[in-house]
């Protein structure tokens, strides 16, 4: 089996990543700018004032529009959890491992300070909202094919300034965008917190697609102090799951519910007990995550967490209705859900289901739209040559056939009804795609560029011909109308090149233009009729 194949250079040991956000947009390279440090990109931010979300979208785009990305199946691994349980920390050294697991100590060096996601010691919150690695790593799994790996750091649950409503939405948006989330706390603590996602909404969401709606849940247990009960690792992390989601007569009906449904909603679930770092990570303030004062059983743990998280057979692909979503795809599901996060009450499952079901449709959309434009760019796109108006009417009409197909043929949520509505607006996209590149087709026809004047010269020779002709034969005032026609003709021609050449009095040009066109298309039709007749 191959190894991960990551397209991604480390950066030099003891280089800073953090805080290498950016606010200017440009083009679609996978780090966030070409020639940039990687860094963490905040893509959901909470407001203190009122406790309200929004999207950044164009940070968003930024990172999932990559061109070496966006059209791959997406794996997104996020940890969650309370605040002050080191969930930076973690993510650092996942992508420590994502750089350098080529390297047999990928770990580092033990005076090599830890950077990336911005972390600190200490009792006070560091994260806020949800943030996203820069750069998406490419991983080659087991059949070649390549997976989008997207490391998502969220804000910590249960801090002093986050209400009820800021905790469950940032732990909501969070599951329902990954694939693989790390859940860093006590499994009890968040079956109680989260009582209405694992509930209601996995009841509905499998009575709607019959599939379970989320991938994979990991506990990590961090600080394990007990490891004569229950042994460091996966194993004895196992076993506690095991006990502490069993269901027992005198526990509370919710409670039972809560722990009967969590394994419908998700397809694995698992758990892994990690050591206390030690005394100087969590006392020391001059602590900068150097190994050399992490305790030995801790770096153990993570020799055998990360390889075992970012294993390519273990890496769970995102999915929504038994679809994988690509990178494209998650946007439009991130724009979805915030919708509905976005109010003072946390939204009713139900709504949840129907942002799923809209954003599922949009990306159904999405693609649809990418694979009409993909193709048409290489018909009639770019630096192209001109191609004959009904080729590439024939052209546009298999394409626009296959860009359909491709919706219907796509697994949908919500009912006939409701993909109708998203399949009458592609169609009215689509149509309005063809109409551009319908023009940018027309432009390149050299004729089409002259043709005004062109039949204005034409005219003018025309009627200075007839004038000539009709004074030989003894009619003046015909000749002189002819003449006053002829001055006209040439009026136009001289304003139709100042305004290609000044640009003003754009109206005066196209009603000349639309003169012209209607005196060639009369003359084609009578020389249409006249070959039919012969």
């Amino acid at each position: 089996m191959s190894g991960p194949k990551c397209q991604w250079l480390p950066t030099p040991p003891g280089h800073s990543r953090l805080n290498k956000t950016s606010k200017s947009r440009s083009g679609t390279s996978c780090p966030l700018w070409r020639g940039s440090e990687p860094g963490p990109v905040q893509i959901v931010t909470v407001s203190k004032e009122d406790h309200s979300f929004s999207l950044d979208t164009e940070a968003l785009e930024r990172v999932l529009l990559a061109p070496e990305v966006r059209d791959k199946h997406v794996v997104v691994l996020s940890v969650a959890g309370a605040f002050r349980k080191g969930k930076s920390f973690i993510l650092d050294f996942m992508l420590r491992y994502m750089y350098r697991k080529s390297e047999s100590n990928w770990l580092g060096a033990e005076d090599e300070p830890l950077t990336g996601f911005s972390w600190r010691g200490g009792s006070e919150p560091e994260t806020t909202g949800i943030q996203l690695w820069s750069e998406v790593f490419l991983v080659e799994k087991r059949d070649g094919t390549e997976v989008a790996v997207v490391l998502m750091d969220t804000q910590g649950a249960f801090d002093t300034q986050s209400t009820v409503k800021d905790c469950a939405t940032i732990f909501a948006l969070s599951t329902m965008t990954s694939s693989m989330q790390v859940h860093s706390s006590r499994p009890c603590l968040l079956l109680q917190t989260h009582r209405l996602l694992f509930t209601e909404y996995g009841r509905l969401a499998m009575d709607e697609i019959f599939l379970k709606p989320f991938q994979s849940l990991m506990f990590l247990i961090r600080d394990w102090s007990f490891p004569y009960e229950y042994s460091y690792g996966f194993k004895g992390g196992s076993d506690f799951l095991d006990k502490r989601l069993q269901v027992k007569e005198a526990q509370h009906e919710e409670l039972q519910s809560v722990r009967e449904h969590i394994h419908s909603c998700f397809t694995s679930i698992s758990c892994f007990l990690l050591p206390h770092p030690g005394l100087k990570v969590a006392t020391s303030p001059s602590f900068r995550g150097q190994l050399s004062d992490v305790a030995p059983e801790f770096k153990e743990g993570l020799l055998t967490l990360i390889p075992t998280l970012f294993k390519p057979d273990n890496l769970a692909e995102k999915e929504i209705n038994g679809n994988k979503v690509t990178c494209r795809g998650l946007l439009e599901y991130f724009k979805a859900y915030i919708k509905i996060y976005q109010g003072e009450d946390l939204p009713h499952p139900k709504s949840m289901l129907l942002a799923t079901a809209e954003a599922n449709n949009l990306a159904a959309v999405a693609a649809a739209k990418d694979l009409y434009y993909r193709n048409m760019e290489k018909t009639c796109g770019g630096d192209l040559p001109y191609v004959a108006p009904d080729s590439l009417e024939e052209k546009h009409c298999f394409i626009l056939r296959e860009a359909l197909n491709l919706f219907i043929s796509t697994k949908k949520m919500g009912g006939q009804d409701f993909c109708d509505r998203y399949y009458a607006q592609l169609e009215a996209e689509l149509e309005e795609m063809w109409q551009s590149f319908s023009k940018h087709n027309e432009s390149k026809n050299v004729f089409s560029a002259f043709r005004t004047p062109a039949v204005l010269f034409v005219l003018v020779c025309l009627l200075y011909v007839l004038s000539g002709l009709l004074l030989f034969i003894g009619l003046a005032s015909a000749s002189t109308l002819c003449d006053f026609l002829l001055f006209l003709a040439m009026i136009a021609m001289l304003t139709w090149a100042f305004i290609r050449y000044s640009g003003k009095y754009r109206g005066v040009g196209g009603a000349i233009d639309q003169a012209a066109g209607v005196l060639l298309e009369q003359v084609s039709k009578k020389q249409k009729k006249k070959k039919k007749s012969q």
